[in-house]
């Protein structure tokens, strides 16, 4: 069964209230840190204030691709519970993890089978894996049968413009989703009314 879910990108206090406070909130919540060329980008400022809630039973994940030194010490008092990582190599994963003491899940972006194995450099660093499409902020999508050869005990992640509807196909997979564009509205804003949707569905589909 699908293990868990995510919603990522998530930019302002009504969406991320609304989330938090639904009856089926998902385990994840991630914000987009430090990629400006992304329309979920948050400035650091905002961001502090963003996070200044009750998170209740749900993590917090700061999306970071290839975060300088500068930048993770001037997070690393927020309210966030994992870091999820792009580009960043083994060695310097395990750097971050140990100096911040910090959940990881390290971020490989897909387009073949080589890419996929990559995950096997993190198994004993990483305490989630992401398999995400080449698209970063785009929503683009991967073929994920290419996944197909992961071992299920691997706590693995997949993104890549996962739909809503996407849900009851995915069922027997075991892992995690991460969705994000495709609970937007038109004009790439969260859409609450997608949301719950999207949440009721999961809470049917779990078990």
């Amino acid at each position: 069964m699908i293990k868990n879910l995510k919603i990522c990108g998530i930019s302002d206090p009504k969406t991320l209230n609304y989330i938090l406070n639904h009856p089926h909130p998902p385990e994840f919540i991630g914000f987009i840190t430090n990629y400006k060329k992304s329309k979920r980008y948050i400035p650091y400022e905002n961001l502090k204030n963003l996070l200044n809630v009750n998170k209740k039973q749900t993590n917090f994940v700061s999306v970071l691709v290839s975060p300088t030194n500068k930048l993770l010490e001037k997070i690393k008092n927020l309210n966030f519970d994992y870091y999820q990582l792009y580009d960043v190599d083994p060695m310097r994963t395990i750097k971050i993890k140990n100096k911040y003491k910090i959940k990881i899940i390290s971020a490989l972006t897909i387009s073949n089978k080589n890419d996929v194995d990559r995950y096997k450099d993190y198994l004993e660093i990483s305490d989630i894996i992401l398999f995400d499409s080449k698209g970063y902020h785009k929503s683009e999508s991967f073929d994920h049968s290419l996944l197909e050869q992961v071992p299920n005990e691997i706590n693995k992640m997949i993104a890549g413009n996962i739909q809503i509807d996407d849900i009851p196909k995915l069922k027997t997979k075991k892992f995690i989703i991460d969705l994000s564009g495709s609970i937007e509205n038109n004009e790439g804003k969260k859409d609450i009314n997608k949301i719950d949707r999207l949440l009721k569905l999961f809470k049917k589909n779990e078990t």
